[in-house]
């Protein structure tokens, strides 16, 4: 097996990141895309994490900092390539940078019907708050 780097992405990874979300990650979102990517890098370079090999990225996970809160989005790793300890790598790797930073807790925002997902969760140590639903509202 190859060697696993965990890195934060930058500028030049955003399409090959755009295009590894197709098929590893769970749902879309309208913030999905070269535009939204590139002021997430902008505004916190270190939020993007990417795990790769000599093949190329297998995981990512956004381990964003707002200065206050810790959010968790976009843990993915490639379907061929999941149960092999990739997802654990990049949540250590966010919460260490969480930590390096100050933060106190982090969250995570996982799909409900995201039953393998629910699982890879749990086993992180992570629970639902079933108090809590997010209320959205798309902007423009």
């Amino acid at each position: 097996m190859n060697e696993l780097r965990i890195r934060a992405a930058g500028p030049e990874d955003l399409d090959a990141v755009l295009t590894f979300w197709k098929t590893a990650a769970e749902g879309t979102s309208i913030s999905d895309d070269r535009a939204g990517v590139e002021r997430l890098i902008g505004h916190d370079p270190g939020a993007l994490l990417l795990a790769e090999d000599a093949s190329g990225p297998i995981g990512t996970v956004i381990a964003g900092f707002d200065g206050w809160r810790c959010h968790l989005y976009r843990l993915a790793v490639r379907p061929d390539r999941r149960r092999e300890g990739i997802g654990g790598a990049l949540l250590a790797a966010a919460e260490e940078r969480f930590v390096a930073v100050g933060g106190r807790r982090a969250d995570a925002m996982v799909l409900v019907r995201n039953e393998r997902a629910r699982h890879a969760w749990a086993a992180s140590g992570y629970e639902p708050q079933e108090q809590w639903r997010r209320w959205v509202k798309p902007l423009g």
